[in-house]
């Protein structure tokens, strides 16, 4: 061929590969191409669409989040230091922090009452609260299960007045299923969870024979009643019922969703979600409005 029938053929053959991807959805067609993702949202948000906070340095490994309405800030913690942090979202350089607990791996955090619950990898819960302006008083509580086990969900289920706690990486669960736990605030006593995530299911909806899921965020949706679950590690958002059962995947976006560590809500519905640097310029948070209609 000629230099300039070459040119036309190529020109040709990427028009067709670009035609096939927007018209047909095609794979593997045209030069350099990839799988095309299809980022859908759950019912009433727009993943795609969040108004964005940029966080100081501080908290470049932010990990759980909790909604504050009483002044509308948010709480958070910060992975590896045992600092409470309060955010404005309207002034985020005014940070106000409290120590609670000396250096450790911290991974959500739920506030109950006056009272601040901190999870830690391992299972282990630290309760606290502050007592002046100045002083917090901590109580830790272990998990009963021993080692080989990886947390980073802790969230507060009202309908049975107790927190839960979903397995990222535990022995006994063999890669299909994901199991819970309970924790009494009433009584500092762990239990068995009434349910598991079934793994096998949410793989097959996807189109998969297998998959490793690793959830690294859970809130129950205040309006639906539906568990919201996020995993850094699958870029997956999971909308499920609560027995454990998977109703919608949302695969996200890593440009926008670069490492996901928390999520929560406002009462009437608008989502909270951290994400961590990740090496990436700096952590931040996801605010997302919620339209019922």
């Amino acid at each position: 061929m000629t230099n300039l029938t070459n040119i036309n053929f190529l020109r040709l053959y990427v028009t067709l590969g670009l035609l096939c991807v927007l018209i047909w959805g095609c794979e593997g067609v045209g030069v350099g191409s990839k799988k095309q993702v299809h980022h859908t949202s759950p019912p009433g948000y727009n993943l795609q669409t969040p108004y964005i906070i940029k966080l100081p340095i501080e908290l470049d490994e932010i990990s759980g989040v909790v909604f504050y309405p009483k002044d509308t800030s948010i709480f958070a913690i910060n992975d590896e230091r045992g600092w409470l942090y309060k955010i404005f979202p309207n002034n985020p350089r005014n940070i106000e922090k409290w120590k609670f607990f000396d250096g450790a791996d911290f991974e959500d955090v739920v506030k109950l009452d006056s009272n601040f619950y901190v999870l830690e990898s391992s299972g282990n819960i630290i309760a606290f609260r502050h007592y002046t302006a100045d002083s917090v008083v901590a109580r830790e509580n272990l998990f009963p299960q021993g080692s080989g086990n990886e947390f980073e969900i802790l969230y507060y289920d009202p309908t049975i007045s107790k927190m839960v706690l979903i397995c990222k990486d535990c022995e006994s669960d063999k890669k299909k299923a994901l199991s819970t736990y309970t924790f009494d605030p009433a009584t500092g006593q762990y239990a068995n969870g009434d349910f598991s995530i079934d793994v096998k299911q949410i793989a097959e909806m996807m189109g998969q024979k297998s998959l490793k899921m690793k959830p690294s965020a859970a809130a129950i949706h205040p309006i639906t009643g539906e568990l919201y679950v996020v995993s850094a590690v699958n870029d997956l958002f999971l909308v499920l019922d609560r027995n454990g059962r998977a109703k919608s995947i949302h695969p996200l976006d890593s440009k926008i969703f670069k490492q996901p560590e928390g999520i929560a809500f406002t009462p009437s519905g608008d989502m909270i979600i951290s994400n961590e640097a990740a090496e990436i310029g700096v952590a931040n948070i996801l605010i997302y409005k919620y339209n019922n209609k």
